[in-house]
């Protein structure tokens, strides 16, 4: 049982509770909210949301928290965008002490889904990489408007955009800037990169430094790999669909409405920090039920794998999509890209496709009896979407609200925090730890066809 509970499987789970419970317990204290109150509940929200990078907040955070507060947030998001087990092994490498396998398997697995990489070399690359592009994207923000973005609020939101967290010093997040282009490029470039992946990160910076050294390479088939090339075009494929979706959305109410103001780059915009970064420039309590739905879907795809975002993944939704695709062709091979698809892969897809219905089903049933289970439907028509929104919000680490946060009872508040936790670690690394407690049986019951569909 003690080597079960041990298992590195175990170790991010771990990490993270213990990072949750010391974020609520700092927060709790008077000196970072002083002369207002904040219950132990809604400090442990706000940890959550902020070490599973998520955003849902349910009190403002750039006028309910003190400084100090929001430094303990800011912490707080740094240590959960990278993940707890990165930074930890990086103190015992930078010490000079033997990291464990344990260890070994965790950060890769968290990052690149590899463990014979060496991992010394790679999580300091990793950590002073994403430092320096937080960095220059706090400098820009500063130097674009200095007095919106002051140097400590320049580097909040420069980290909690490449952290896809979503956390804003503004009680109306980005809406303000809504027009400024530069502004609005530069959160769009901090939130692509931290939702493309580390592994894709680092694979483009060293193609980047060869080119630039004119060192030669093995001449090859693609100058990329095949994971990298799937997830570049998938990401520029759900930017650019998902902002042509919203933008012919929100031209329904434009014409209902001759004064609302829709444009590209809203639309552009709200399609990038949708897909788990939880910024906005638009109201998204004023959006039309269709565009509400795109949301939701891209939401629940999310980021990349190894990234900071949180979803299903691009690399999960082109499974599926591969695989349907295939099914509808009448192919025996599930082609995505260059190569086809291995059974385990397809039944990794599946899995986790399976598991996210089941754990947002359950979560929109246990919410719409949490918040509101006794009002009739006459009178609570459009709350269901909202629930739902904010459900796919939760568990896929985006942030976007319709407003229903700061409202949800204390059950209710406990159901989004397990959301955001589970969302975080995603259902199969949760589901995994849970099968290592099991024991395969020594037996197997006979086998038969069973009639579908």
């Amino acid at each position: 049982m003690k080597s079960k509970a041990s298992s590195p499987f175990w170790v991010p789970i771990y990490a993270f509770l213990t990072t949750i419970i010391a974020g609520g317990l700092l927060l709790k204290l008077d000196v970072c909210h002083p002369g207002k109150p904040l219950s132990f509940l809604d400090a442990i929200f706000t940890a959550t949301s902020a070490v599973c990078v998520t955003g849902l907040a349910v009190v403002d955070t750039g006028s309910f928290f003190s400084r100090t507060g929001q430094t303990v947030i800011l912490t707080l998001i740094q240590l959960g965008g990278l993940g707890i087990m990165t930074y930890a092994s990086l103190v015992i490498y930078l010490l000079g002490k033997k990291v464990s396998a344990a260890d070994r398997i965790a950060v890769s697995q968290t990052l690149i889904h590899d463990p014979s990489f060496n991992i010394g070399k790679f999580i300091v690359g990793v950590v002073t990489a994403v430092l320096s592009i937080e960095l220059i994207g706090a400098v820009l923000l500063n130097r674009m408007d200095p007095q919106g973005f002051a140097p400590y609020s320049a580097i909040f939101h420069s980290v909690s955009a490449f952290c896809n967290a979503g956390f804003s010093l503004y009680p109306d997040s980005l809406s303000t800037w809504k027009d400024h282009a530069g502004i609005n490029f530069v959160f769009i470039a901090l939130i692509v990169m931290g939702g493309l992946g580390f592994y894709v990160l680092t694979e483009l910076w060293q193609k980047l430094c060869d080119y630039i050294r004119r060192k030669k390479r093995p001449i090859t088939a693609h100058p990329i790999s095949w994971q990298t090339h799937i997830v570049l075009e998938t990401t520029f494929f759900l930017i650019i669909a998902g902002a042509v979706a919203l933008l012919l959305a929100e031209s329904l109410r434009a014409h209902a409405i001759p004064n609302f103001e829709s444009n590209e780059l809203s639309a552009l915009f709200q399609s990038v920090t949708c897909r788990t970064a939880g910024f906005n420039t638009l109201d998204i309590s004023s959006m039309t039920n269709v565009s509400l739905i795109f949301m939701i879907f891209l939401m629940l795809i999310g980021g990349s794998p190894g990234s900071c975002a949180g979803g299903l993944k691009t690399t999960t939704f082109r499974a599926l999509f591969g695989f349907v695709l295939a099914k509808i062709r009448g192919r025996s091979q599930v082609r995505v890209g260059w190569y086809a698809l291995t059974e385990d892969s397809i039944n990794k897809s599946l899995t986790i496709m399976a598991l996210a219905g089941v754990i947002l089903g359950t979560a929109v049933i246990l919410l719409s009896i949490t918040e509101g289970g006794n009002i009739p439907h006459t009178q609570a028509r459009g709350h269901f979407i909202e629930i739902l929104f904010e459900t796919v919000s939760a568990f896929a680490t985006v942030g976007l609200s319709t407003g229903i946060t700061p409202k949800l009872t204390s059950a209710g508040k406990v159901i989004i925090i397990s959301l955001m936790f589970v969302g975080r670690l995603g259902p199969v690394w949760l589901l995994t730890a849970i099968n290592n407690w099991q024991s395969e049986p020594r037996y197997k019951v006979p086998e038969d066809d069973l009639s579908l569909g």
